[in-house]
């Protein structure tokens, strides 16, 4: 039983440092995202920029747009409409047949008066990384009004900087989404240190691909 004791404590001691460090680097990532991203903006209080980011989000199985998602496609489209920006890139999950997130937010896109022509389209928008790594690098964006909620948006135009595009936010809370939107939430504080990560080890997109300048036909883009 002695010899146990001292095991015990040693081992509290370890856990209490790993759930000690744990804290301190969700803490600190989520500063650096925080401070480093920007707040959201509305439609009319907007820059101009080249493009507005439209961030995935899930899909129901019949291929209708979440709530989370038809209010981000809502506000990118009236961005268009402003004049505020001059193309909408259409960035989420399209890794498998039976789930398209892409073409659901083009089809909502074109249905609120977006030109097909002028909705680009990017099918391998896994992570939010992932879209602005694209955006930048096959898209060749350099300035961007990424659209998504509130609570993704400092994570989402923080990316976008790192990336290199010129990036600021306009949210989409156009309601509530209850339990779904707190979880969102929850969940932000890991992704952000995600985010991080990322960005720290340089991480690439599963996929890149040629150029598909946002500046020309939109129809290279579909898929």
């Amino acid at each position: 039983m002695g010899s146990r004791r001292p095991r015990l404590r040693t081992l509290a001691v370890l856990a209490a440092a790993l759930i000690g460090a744990g804290v301190v680097i969700v803490g600190v990532a989520n500063a650096v995202v925080l401070l480093g991203g920007e707040g959201s903006s509305d439609v009319a209080g907007a820059p101009h920029a080249q493009v507005a980011l439209l961030l995935g989000a899930k899909v129901e199985p019949d291929g209708v747009p979440s709530a989370m998602l038809a209010d981000r496609i809502a506000v990118a489209a009236e961005l268009y409409r402003a004049g505020k920006v001059e193309r909408v890139l259409a960035s989420g999950d399209h890794g498998r047949t039976d789930y398209d997130e892409v073409n659901a937010m083009k089809r909502a896109l074109v249905a609120r008066g977006v030109p097909a022509r002028d909705v680009f389209t990017d099918h391998a928008g896994f992570d939010t990384w992932s879209s602005v790594v694209r955006a930048r690098k096959v898209f060749r964006v350099s300035s961007a009004l990424v659209v998504t909620q509130d609570f993704h948006l400092a994570r989402a135009v923080w990316l976008a900087r790192r990336a290199g595009i010129t990036a600021h936010g306009v949210g989409a809370d156009l309601r509530g989404y209850g339990g779904q939107g707190t979880l969102s939430q929850a969940r932000e504080l890991l992704a952000r240190v995600k985010a991080v990560g990322d960005v720290v080890r340089d991480a690439q997109p599963r996929y890149l691909g040629p150029p598909i300048p946002i500046t020309g036909d939109a129809r290279a883009s579909a898929g």
